[in-house]
């Protein structure tokens, strides 16, 4: 059974895989976790929560690009959701395909987006602090 929920105005997708014995199978946001539940009175406690076993994954390795760097334009967007904690260059900067760009934190860790040209930055629409969500504009390249 799937279920969104808003805890503190942020949103959750919840899916109840399968519940047994007070043990439920649940996924939150993609993660899968195992929550253990007691009654307690006649009313459900507040779930014990444990993250599930990881599922092996196969991670392809990527393939190896003997392109040489683009010159040009290009826009660094926001891979998901998350608060932009540091800007790295200013319009005007002249940038290099791969350097670090804008530091951002999402689901409580640190994300570096790094430029894909070789360019300079025409545009930045957010600044350190700002909320954003997946694929959000955060700077223009030209």
């Amino acid at each position: 059974m799937k279920y969104s929920i808003n805890i503190d105005q942020k949103k959750y997708e919840v899916e109840v895989d399968a519940i047994s014995g007070g043990i439920a199978q649940v996924t939150v946001n993609g993660a899968s976790y195992e929550i253990q539940f007691e009654r307690e009175g006649g009313r459900t406690a507040a779930p014990v929560i444990k993250a599930a076993a990881p599922k092996p994954v196969s991670i392809p390795k990527p393939k190896a690009s003997s392109a040489p760097a683009v010159s040009g334009s290009g826009v660094i967007t926001a891979p998901i959701p998350g608060l932009i904690k540091d800007i790295t260059v200013r319009v005007g900067d002249t940038i290099k395909n791969g350097q670090v760009v804008v530091i951002m934190e999402a689901m409580k860790m640190e994300n570096r987006l790094i430029s894909t040209v070789d360019g300079t930055v025409k545009e930045i629409r957010v600044h350190a602090g700002s909320q954003v969500a997946t694929n959000d504009v955060i700077m223009v390249i030209g």
